[in-house]
């Protein structure tokens, strides 16, 4: 049974026969079917487009804390804060949208809410009431020197404070910062090459420190060592295509709690989920508005219950899964 979550009311309907719901959520895939694909259903939708409290318009990134309360960052700029219903809690605006609308959200070491500040080339820091601390900002000029930034998509925090953020642009790569917001290093330029991105959309460190990120434009993943005095490629897999095992735009990334990997494909309509070293164990998705269905889910996260919540973009909502047996 899947409920389906308003910010008008709750209601609950009958799912669709087993063989429907295969046909269903596979809508969209051409070609043979692959064996590991799953009709897999969301437990809960919750969101609908709309500007009032509790409704999403193109929700953007996504970030949980330690509650399981989800935070979602729309093409208003509005920051909403949701418990693991879907049911709104609260909620606030970035500064200014005029240019465009922040990519990305993370929880820091601290609890506080880490925004990409996309188009305004900076990363901004607030309490989780909302309450910006302006002496925190890092970045604010557009430029390709150090402690500069194109169009940042992604900020996230290590346990020893430093600061990991990528951008995208004329110039394709990531910084880091220590704890106070200095310039530590930089790597990467624009490219296909082995260390180079096209756009690394999310990045995600894992319980060993490796630095995950997903260079979208690409269609691959980029595993990183941050040890020593220069970041060290570990890993790199992926191929575009619409295949399992290949990647279409992968935006959204997280780990689910047995370490495998979970990708949300802005391209192929679909959730993937993957080895650590590239090797895809299940898929399921397509094109469309049912449920179980995507249109561009753009991020993905991965609850203590383990519940994955898929932002499902183009959709205005978000779909969650339930991943335990």
């Amino acid at each position: 049974m899947t409920k389906i979550l308003t910010a008008m009311n709750r209601r609950s309907f009958l799912a669709q026969t087993g063989a429907t719901l295969a046909t269903t959520a596979l809508a969209g895939f051409s070609g043979c079917v692959p064996s590991i694909a799953t009709g897999r259903l969301p437990d809960l939708i919750w969101g609908r487009r709309g500007l009032s409290e509790g409704r999403l318009m193109k929700p953007r990134a996504m970030t949980i804390d330690e509650k399981d309360h989800i935070y979602v960052v729309d093409l208003t700029g509005r920051i909403q804060v949701f418990d693991s219903e879907g049911v709104y809690l609260r909620g606030w605006r970035t500064p200014i949208i005029e240019q465009g609308k922040p990519l990305g959200l993370a929880i820091g070491i601290d609890g506080n809410v880490i925004v990409a500040d996309t188009h305004y080339f900076r990363v901004l820091f607030y309490s989780r009431d909302g309450v910006l601390d302006e002496s925190r900002t890092i970045g604010g000029v557009n430029g390709d020197e150090p402690s500069q930034f194109q169009f940042v998509t992604d900020a996230i925090q290590a346990p020893n404070g430093h600061f990991y953020i990528g951008h995208y642009g004329q110039s394709d790569m990531i910084q880091e910062f220590d704890p106070a917001g200095q310039f530590v290093r930089r790597w990467g330029t624009q490219g296909s090459e082995p260390g180079q991105f096209s756009r690394p959309q999310t990045l995600v460190l894992d319980k060993s420190g490796l630095l995950w990120v997903t260079d979208s434009c690409n269609h691959r993943i980029q595993v990183f060592s941050l040890e020593g005095l220069e970041p060290k490629l570990e890993r790199i897999w992926g191929t575009a295509g619409s295949a399992a095992g290949e990647l279409q735009y992968p935006y959204g990334m997280d780990f689910d709690a047995d370490g495998t990997l979970l990708i949300a494909e802005f391209g192929n309509h679909r959730v993937q989920r993957f080895t650590r070293e590239g090797k895809s164990l299940e898929l399921w998705g397509g094109a469309g508005k049912e449920p179980g269905q995507f249109t561009n889910p753009w991020a993905l996260i991965v609850n203590s219950k383990r519940q994955l919540h898929v932002l499902d973009s183009m959709n205005h909502r978000v779909q969650r899964f339930q991943l335990a047996s």
